[in-house]
């Protein structure tokens, strides 16, 4: 009897959920299920503390947006074309923040992430194809966060390459220490590690004083970035590595820790709208860091002889008088260091529950939450150990697969941009929340503009154009 009236009042309340377009997963299928609506928010505060309470998500998304990925293809960028991507890494900010606000509105408002509802709505055969491509590109995604933090740590403390990748494994360790000690320690840490990147790349963007007017005429688009192969699959990488899949499925799922009454419309929209505000201001954070390694790029190595489209080449010119002038200084080698490891660290660390949210979303996978983040981590690490171990520690060959790895995030993003527009244009899904219309015009011809402009540099790629 007791049994009866409790799934009375389930299908009481799931009928209410529907005709309001708000839904709920049931407390056996909640994304993150450990931090999910774990952080509680003021009911009647004013604006900046109630800003104050929803800030954090978005710091957590941003850093993947400023991973060891984005330096490759950002300061190549700069070093072989000074300025003029700089378009591209604004266009690329752009789509985030329209993306990253749609995955955050599809999480609040269903109350499911991005590979919950991918899985439940898709065939099992197109559901199974779909985990291998976003599992692929979270690979693609940690091959530069643990290639970047494995070069930090043999720069700063001499450890064989090897070696610190091996040790990179055990970020999962920490990552299990930071969600007992709550979900808001984990989002100030990486706030923190971001902060230090930000200032370490200002302080030597201004010493390296570049050419302001042409800094700025930069993030005007030209034709050229297309009709040129070699500078448009530069392009692609620097949007592969800004717009990367596995944060659309991470702010789906993250926009869920905050506690909201779905049955609220207007606490539901109010979730939505600071959700948002928060998630904007990060990524211009990141869209700033961008600039930053690109402006450095172009100030200190554009016109010099020699590659310089690798971390320890970088490092290694930020102390050489004869490649960066009168600047040139080991301390300037140290803070560049510095930030590479602040970089890998918390992108590993918002990497690994990305691949926890995706797991779980596509293939159901319950196990225990220690043994998940480490096979998730296993997978990762796995095939650029292989790669590290056949090329002997060599770590010029090693970096020649992040620009790779950076393309293949760009052609991997639709599969994940075609979900996401097309569940949050859905009314039946998002009832009042559905996106507006611009929105989802806005979002349906980037997807279509990026896989004409991924085919063309396949076909280009292949020299069958």
């Amino acid at each position: 009897m007791k049994l009866a009236k409790t799934k009375d009042r389930s299908a009481t309340k799931t009928t209410k959920e529907h005709d309001s377009g708000i839904h709920s997963t049931g407390a056996d299928s909640k994304s993150l299920d450990e931090v999910n609506g774990s952080v509680r928010v003021p009911k009647d505060a004013n604006f900046w503390r109630t800003l104050i309470a929803y800030t954090g998500p978005g710091a957590l998304v941003a850093v993947g947006y400023m991973d060891p990925g984005n330096w490759i293809t950002s300061i190549a960028g700069g070093s072989q074309y000074k300025y003029a991507l700089l378009s591209v890494i604004l266009l690329s900010s752009l789509i985030a923040m329209l993306l990253q606000a749609m995955a955050a509105r599809l999480g609040i408002v269903t109350g499911k992430d991005l590979a919950q509802l991918t899985r439940e709505r898709t065939s099992k055969g197109m559901g199974i194809f779909l985990w291998i491509v976003t599992e692929l590109a979270i690979m693609a995604t940690d091959v530069a966060e643990i290639i970047g933090s494995g070069i930090a740590l043999k720069l700063l403390f001499g450890f064989p390459l090897i070696v610190g990748i091996l040790i990179t494994t055990a970020d999962v360790l920490i990552l299990l220490l930071l969600m007992k000690l709550g979900f808001r320690k984990i989002e100030a840490i990486v706030a923190t590690l971001v902060a230090v990147i930000l200032f370490v790349f200002l302080y030597e963007v201004i010493i390296s004083q570049p050419n302001v007017p042409e800094m700025l005429k930069g993030y005007v688009p030209t034709s050229q970035i297309v009709s040129n192969k070699s500078m448009l699959y530069l392009s692609l990488g620097i949007v592969g590595a800004t717009v990367m899949p596995h944060n659309l499925y991470l702010g789906s799922s993250i926009s869920q820790t905050r506690q909201v009454d779905r049955n609220d419309e207007k606490e539901v929209a109010k979730a939505i709208k600071f959700t948002t505000i928060d998630s904007n201001i990060q990524l211009t954070v990141a869209f700033v860091v961008n600039s930053l390694l690109l402006i450095l790029g172009a100030a200190l190595f554009f016109g010099t002889k020699g590659d310089l489209g690798r971390f320890v080449d970088l490092y290694n010119a930020l102390g050489d008088s004869k490649i960066v002038g009168s600047i040139a200084s080991p301390i300037l080698s140290m803070l560049f260091a510095v930030a590479l490891l602040s970089s890998g660290q918390s992108s590993t660390i918002t990497g690994t529950l990305s691949g926890q949210i995706i797991m779980e979303g596509f293939i159901r996978l319950k196990m225990p939450l220690w043994a998940q983040r480490l096979l998730t981590r296993l997978i990762s690490v796995t095939p650029v150990l292989a790669f590290a171990i056949y090329y002997h520690g060599n770590e010029a060959k090693i970096e020649n697969l992040l620009t790779m790895s950076q393309v293949f995030l760009s052609i991997a993003l639709p599969f994940a941009m075609i979900p996401l527009v097309k569940f949050t244009s859905d009314k039946g899904l998002m009832g009042n929340f559905t996106s507006r219309t611009w929105v989802k015009w806005t979002a349906w011809i980037v997807t279509v503009v990026l896989i004409i402009l991924n085919i063309y540099l396949i076909l280009n790629t292949l020299h069958l154009a």
